[in-house]
């Protein structure tokens, strides 16, 4: 197995922390902002997906404290409003969030493949599901797609 290295592994799971924060921000928001028939069940799923974020950035925070030295941030990821707040533009920007989101994952396997198998599962862990995710979301968005 090859050395972990530290603080790629602390500054990537800082930047998973504060992207995980910024979407309890961004997923409340739409929970707030949908309307329509469609609201109450979407009301729901944005604030579950609103929880979700915050045990993600919970757990990454974590994993940043266990870490030799490792010290959380107190950063959220930056959030831009579009002010377009229909069902179809606040499940495309959820889809756009979860891609990024799957992409910090990779990024920290890329980091902690055959260096630490724990932090190697929990990143192959978290790639799931945020792939489940952007699926759920595809699905959802395929009758506003026309």
């Amino acid at each position: 197995m090859k050395e972990l290295d530290t603080e790629s592994t602390i500054n990537i799971l800082n930047t998973i922390m504060e992207y995980e924060l910024a979407g309890v921000v961004r997923y409340t928001h739409y929970s707030l902002m949908v309307t329509g028939p469609n609201r109450i069940p979407l009301v729901d799923f944005f604030k579950a997906q609103a929880t979700e974020s915050l045990t993600h950035a919970q757990q990454a925070g974590e994993l940043i404290t266990g870490l030799h030295d490792g010290h959380p941030s107190l950063k959220i990821a930056p959030l831009k409003e579009s002010y377009h707040h229909s069902i179809r533009d606040v499940l495309e920007e959820s889809l756009d969030h979860e891609k990024q989101s799957l992409n910090l994952y990779k990024e920290l396997l890329s980091i902690v493949q055959d260096a630490s198998i724990y932090l190697e599962e929990y990143a192959r862990t978290m790639i799931g599901n945020e792939e489940m995710h952007s699926l759920e979301l595809r699905k959802m968005l395929r009758d506003y797609s026309k």
